[in-house]
């Protein structure tokens, strides 16, 4: 059951990712901790590792085959996020789980106001 549970939650989070270009570790890290009972800091971690071949590869070829990705812009941020992955992954883990789950829910309501009120 949890296979398929798992499989599920990868699929539909893999759909809304791709439909409307968000990270899916935006639907991921939650149902990891509210599903799964993962802590926060192990739902984070194991969100990022899933992402990097979905998002990094099949999700991006596809933007770039039909021209919407603009390489420069995307090489220039990729450089500064591995370091700034690097920077806040080794902050992450070393703070408490209550508020790194505050922290992740506020960046979360933050971005979706900003959207919404724009």
């Amino acid at each position: 059951m949890e296979l398929f549970l798992l499989l599920g939650l990868g699929l539909g989070a893999g759909i809304v990712s791709g439909l409307i270009g968000i990270g899916g570790g935006v639907l991921i890290t939650p149902a990891l901790i509210y599903l799964f009972e993962f802590s926060q800091h192990k739902a984070q971690g194991t969100t990022l590792a899933l992402l990097v071949p979905p998002i990094g590869i099949l999700g991006a070829w596809t933007y770039f085959q039909k021209g919407h990705v603009d390489i420069k812009v995307a090489l220039l941020i990729c450089i500064g996020f591995v370091f700034g992955g690097l920077i806040g992954a080794k902050f992450a883990t070393g703070i408490p789980e209550e508020f790194l789950r505050r922290i992740f829910g506020a960046a979360v309501v933050l971005v979706g106001l900003r959207m919404l009120l724009k």
